[in-house]
């Protein structure tokens, strides 16, 4: 039997492994790099010594964060440990770079007033699940119609960053909007359904395991795409979610119709939600909780952009 070209087996190990399809891409650039900047040798035949040159090369040359970095890093050792299965010391004893600690930008809540007002249709409910729930994009762009109870007033995240299942706070001025929103993909999916078409993507093997679920309408995206398009995996065509990007562009707009000076992003909204929670009297405990974090330390860092000032200490020349 022909054994498959590397590129294959990194794709197919990424696949067995539950990794996203967007991180498939991402370590298939980085491989393809990595094997360009040395010439098409194969990897088998590149150690230590090879990395390492890339990653100067990439911080030094082409002067990449250390995320980056980072990254291009991950690439790598997934591809000698996991697909070549490449056991060794060195493999562990590389150096990550060290990320740079920054606070995350926040807004007062009178600009993200303004903000959100600056914005409409899909994008603009996008923006308040973002500020009025503390998700990430990405989870509110994969939310399923069975994710939001309006009873419980609640939005529970699937698949959330760690592969973990959490719930959030669903908040009641987006009530009316959302059901609103509802009906139209329910008529998207009703007009995929007549046509022939209809079946959403189904995480892991459910889609097997299950082979009518796709049709269901509680698995469908809350925010579907105006386009049918298909799917990278196994060639059908279907209705995939809305395009983040185009959130993106629209959050960046609006930011700059409310004269807002900051570098703003949908993630900002985010960071927003967090401070005014934990302004508001919120317990760091239960914002882990709503946020997805693993580690409260990583929670504890909102408590440094509250409105109190560098450390809640008055200036001197404020002190008369």
């Amino acid at each position: 039997m022909t054994q498959p070209r590397l590129l294959d087996q990194v794709r197919n190990t990424l696949r067995v492994k539950h990794y996203s399809y967007r991180t498939e891409q991402t370590y298939i650039q980085w491989i393809k790099r990595f094997i360009y900047f040395h010439h098409k040798q194969h990897p088998v035949d590149m150690g230590e010594a090879e990395i390492k040159a890339f990653l100067t090369y990439l911080a030094v040359n082409k002067h990449v964060s250390s995320s980056t970095q980072n990254q291009a890093l991950s690439a790598l050792l997934f591809l000698y440990k996991q697909v070549l299965g490449v056991e060794l010391a060195w493999l562990d004893g590389i150096t990550r770079a060290k990320r740079p600690s920054r606070l995350p930008t926040v807004l007062p809540k009178d600009q993200v007033l303004k903000l959100l007002d600056a914005m409409n249709g899909a994008n603009g409910l996008i923006a308040r699940l973002l500020y009025g729930t503390g998700m990430r994009l990405m989870e509110v762009m994969r939310l399923r119609v069975q994710d939001i109870d309006f009873d419980y007033r609640q939005i529970i995240v699937r698949q959330g960053k760690g592969a973990k299942d959490r719930s959030t706070v669903l908040p009641s001025s987006v009530i009316a909007p959302l059901k609103q929103q509802l009906v139209h993909a329910k008529q998207l999916h009703q007009l995929d359904l007549s046509d022939g078409f209809g079946c959403v993507y189904l995480p892991f093997a459910l889609a097997r395991k299950y082979p009518n679920a796709c049709r269901e309408w509680g698995w469908q995206y809350v925010f579907p795409s105006v386009n049918r398009s298909k799917d990278p995996y196994d060639g059908t065509y279907r209705r995939h979610h809305l395009d983040e990007k185009n959130v993106q562009r629209a959050v960046k707009e609006a930011a700059r119709k409310a004269s807002i000076t900051k570098r703003v992003s949908p993630h900002t909204l985010r960071h927003c939600f967090a401070t005014h929670l934990l302004e508001a009297g919120t317990d760091i405990r239960t914002l882990q909780e709503l946020l997805g974090h693993k580690d409260v330390k990583t929670t504890q860092i909102y408590t440094h952009v509250m409105k109190r000032g560098g450390f809640a200490v008055h200036s001197p020349l404020d002190v008369s």
